[in-house]
């Protein structure tokens, strides 16, 4: 069942940018779709319009992954 806050829609995909994500996520041990989600999130806090998670994750300006 999905959490309260989730919101479903149709996407449209090629298929051999689905067959990427497919891939991709079967080698991060997650779901097509928490995939794509995480996917989402990642280009969202990346580009300064979402926060970061308390106490994740977060790239220095070099790139370097370091702790918030």
């Amino acid at each position: 069942m999905p959490a309260k806050d989730t919101k479903s829609f149709i996407l449209r995909i090629d298929a051999e940018t689905m067959s990427a994500i497919e891939r991709w996520a079967a080698d991060e041990f997650r779901s097509t779709n928490g995939q794509l989600q995480w996917i989402i999130s990642e280009a969202l806090r990346k580009s300064g319009r979402m926060k970061s998670p308390r106490g994740g994750r977060k790239e220095s300006e070099d790139g370097e992954k370091t702790m918030d």
